[in-house]
């Protein structure tokens, strides 16, 4: 088979959208599946839907990277969306043409730099994981590249400055897409720091602060990447070869913090795309964390207790599913502060992801350091309902309970903590501190270990024996779990 390119579509008369030429508008650090699958996937559509008809040029974030195979396949990759929608499966292909090359700065760093003089540039797009944006002194201006994402950011931006300074709309809107809170800002703040070390002039700051749009925003679609098992198949199905092929859950929504002029520049809107801007992004974070991840954490240590091992089974079974949407519907919505109908419409958008026939989604993927997880996913939503309704939510005190029955272990290895449920063993996952503690614990009882973990200030921030009558709920679910199983607590709680 002919590798994807545009010239192997033209031999298939592919009658498919495609952008072949067009301005490369939009600079992105980073090529990995989330990004292609994500914010590339939206470029494209808004190229065919509307006029904005731009191009991405792509930058490999680290030395090992994939921009020899997308110019190998002149940015061409095929994604595939899958998901379950209204009782369905849904499959959605599509052959992305909005990415022009990608640049590897760490053998050619000034391909990276004479696209600073693109007039036509506008758009910064960035997703160099969470341990991207950092702030490292000892990168330096005349490095090839600056170790850092914002070294290299503010060695471009510096670029750009020299070249188009005084010219009014030569600045750029940067859309940060790292999963740390506040990200553009503090990509801002990282550029600002290198910007004054790096001794780059007063007017370069003001450059930075009055002509460039740092935007915050929040991201939401899994994406499963390259489809190993089924590539070959999928491959000769199209006809061509693709390294390439990227897949992705069929829902995705990304919320955009900035001024209302930026729906003129970004059309997503007129393109009927999932794609919100707003001047705040924190109500939407705080909807998917409370719910998304919330409803995650407080059910499935309890369901892989209860001999459950992947999230769409928990969703087949009534008793694990009512207990989720009990937890969803009467605790975590009542906390939260936008419109009843949105969050309604998106609690019903997460039960349809869990089902997704596309995706084994482990439980114990899911559970891998479930301590930090249930401090900033649940513990807001327990203190707030408290705080509204004067009583303790029973299942999120019941999920505190299947936290820490999961966490019981017999044996400290290498690998974490080595656990044990009726049908297998199984080794739980967490920083060190949480392990060691709770292996020097392993021999007390249910309610001398309740009890350290709620006073455990180091996890929680707090004393959460302080919390009315908390402790003795946890105990005693606790205690039901070891007597009975996670299961009938579950149920018990409906």
């Amino acid at each position: 088979m002919n590798k994807l390119c545009y010239h192997t579509l033209e031999e298939q008369n592919y009658d498919g959208f495609l952008l072949k030429d067009a301005p490369e508008r939009v600079l992105q650090f980073g090529e990995g599946n989330f990004l292609r699958a994500f914010v590339d996937y939206f470029i494209d559509v808004m190229n065919e839907k509307t006029d904005f008809k731009s191009k991405a040029v792509l930058c490999q974030p680290i030395a090992q990277g994939l921009a020899d195979a997308i110019n190998a396949q002149d940015g061409l990759y095929t994604l595939y969306l899958r998901g379950f929608e209204n009782d369905q499966k849904v499959v959605q292909k599509r052959i992305i043409s909005c990415v022009s090359r990608c640049i590897n700065p760490y053998s050619d760093f000034n391909a990276l730099l004479e696209c600073a003089n693109n007039p036509d540039l506008r758009f910064i797009i960035c997703n160099t994981t969470e341990a991207g944006i950092v702030y490292d002194p000892l990168c330096n201006p005349t490095d090839t590249p600056p170790s850092s994402y914002p070294g290299k950011l503010t060695r471009f931006l510096y670029e750009r400055f020299k070249k188009f300074g005084n010219l009014p709309g030569k600045g750029f809107i940067i859309l940060s897409c790292e999963l740390i809170d506040d990200n553009g800002q503090e990509l801002k703040r990282c550029v600002k720091k290198y910007a004054v070390q790096w001794h780059l002039g007063d007017a370069f700051l003001h450059w930075i602060e009055n002509d460039n749009i740092f935007c915050a925003t929040l991201v939401d679609r899994i994406v499963t990447g390259y489809p190993k098992n089924e590539a070959n198949d999928l491959c000769h199905e199209n006809g061509y070869e693709d390294c390439l092929i990227d897949t992705g859950e069929i829902f995705g929504f990304w919320v955009i913090e900035g001024p209302k002029e930026l729906e003129k520049e970004l059309p997503f809107k007129k393109a009927g795309l999932p794609v919100l801007i707003t001047d705040n992004h924190k109500p939407y974070k705080q909807r998917k964390v409370r719910i998304l991840n919330g409803a995650h954490t407080s059910f499935v240590l309890g369901a892989y207790l209860a001999g459950q091992n992947i999230v769409r089974d928990c969703m087949n079974d009534d008793v694990i599913h009512s207990f989720m949407n009990k937890t969803i519907y009467d605790e975590i919505i009542p906390t939260l502060s936008l419109p009843q109908n949105e969050l309604m419409t998106f609690a019903a958008a997460v039960t349809e992801r869990f089902k997704n026939p596309f995706i084994d989604h482990s439980l114990l993927s899911i559970s891998l350091n479930s301590t930090s997880k249930w401090k900033a996913r649940v513990l807001p939503t327990l203190k707030e309902y408290i705080h509204k309704t004067g009583q303790l939510p029973l299942c999120i005190t019941a999920s505190f309970a299947f936290y820490i029955a999961f966490y019981k272990g017999y044996e400290r290895t290498s690998e974490g903590l080595t656990a044990s449920r009726i049908s297998n063993t199984y080794t739980v996952k967490d920083d060190p501190h949480v392990l060691d503690f709770f292996y020097t614990h392993k021999d007390v009882n249910n309610n001398e270990l309740c009890r350290a973990v709620c006073r455990n200030i180091e996890f929680w921030g707090e004393d959460l024996s302080l919390i009315p009558g908390f402790e003795d709920a946890v105990s005693k679910y606790l205690n039901d779990i070891t007597k009975r199983g996670a299961y009938d607590v579950m149920k018990e709680c409906l």
